[in-house]
């Protein structure tokens, strides 16, 4: 989907209340229709919810259980007519299967790289490091570089509870960011961005890990990868996490190969 601000107010839709778990506090349920940012040549329906109030993080698990994810103080699902390319995916962490590769991109980078998490912020390091990821990455095709405002509205503001981002610097320099949706039993990987000039760290990769290991150490059951599609490149790559689980027609299928 397409997180820039758009002129005017969305329609207010009744279709899909369903898939609102009791416990989020729903305002609005509006329509938000849209040329998919996915897919070339195709239509989008992600309907948004609007909270009376901020999420617990009860019920941020819920909202995560359900298939639910979150655009800045938004949450949305998919609802595209004959179309089920997207399936939200989620890692039970205790049964993460930690293969070689995966080993050593986390050792290479505990030993080069220093994490910190702290709340989400507008602060000008970020913005120029999330610009030059989407730049590089040939994300900018929705109206190019972010502003202030955008970013704020995307990445800062939150109808969660709790919603933190993970840091990484190397050597002082900050390469890379992961804002992540914190609940009682899950983390939701928001977004990650990073220096393309240091691809060779693997950041999106470790930073993955980290939230695996994030979800070990503080007892929670599972983390939440975002969209799989399988033929976007930008999303794909989410299969090599394994074992793994996809929402596909309304519950959570095991996926391992």
């Amino acid at each position: 989907m397409s997180h820039k601000k758009s002129p005017g107010s969305p329609a207010a839709s009744s279709s899909g209340e369903s898939r609102i778990p009791p416990t989020v506090p729903m305002d609005l349920l509006l329509a938000n229709e849209h040329p998919c940012a996915y897919l070339d040549n195709r239509s989008a329906n992600l309907p948004l919810v609007l909270c009376k109030q901020v999420i617990s993080t009860k019920a941020t698990d819920d909202a995560l259980a359900a298939g639910l994810r979150r655009a800045g103080v938004f949450l949305y699902f998919t609802a595209c007519d004959g179309c089920q390319a997207c399936e939200p995916v989620r890692i039970n962490v205790k049964n993460f299967r930690w293969g070689r590769s995966w080993k050593r991109i986390l050792a290479r980078g505990d030993r080069l790289l220093t994490m910190e998490i702290a709340s989400t912020r507008l602060a000008e390091e970020n913005l120029r490091l999330f610009n030059l990821h989407r730049s590089e990455r040939d994300l900018g095709n929705d109206g190019g570089d972010y502003g202030y405002e955008d970013y704020e509205s995307f990445l800062v503001e939150s109808c969660f509870e709790q919603t933190q981002e993970l840091r990484f610097y190397l050597d002082g320099q900050l390469v890379g960011v992961s804002v992540v949706d914190c609940g009682n039993d899950s983390i939701s990987a928001v977004y990650t961005y990073f220096n393309p000039d240091f691809s060779k760290l693997s950041i999106g990769t470790y930073s993955i890990l980290k939230q695996v290991e994030l979800c070990l150490s503080t007892n929670r059951t599972y983390l939440y990868l975002g969209m799989y599609v399988q033929e976007n490149t930008h999303l794909n790559y989410k299969a090599r996490f394994t074992p793994q689980q996809r929402w596909v027609q309304g519950s959570w299928i095991d996926i391992d190969k």
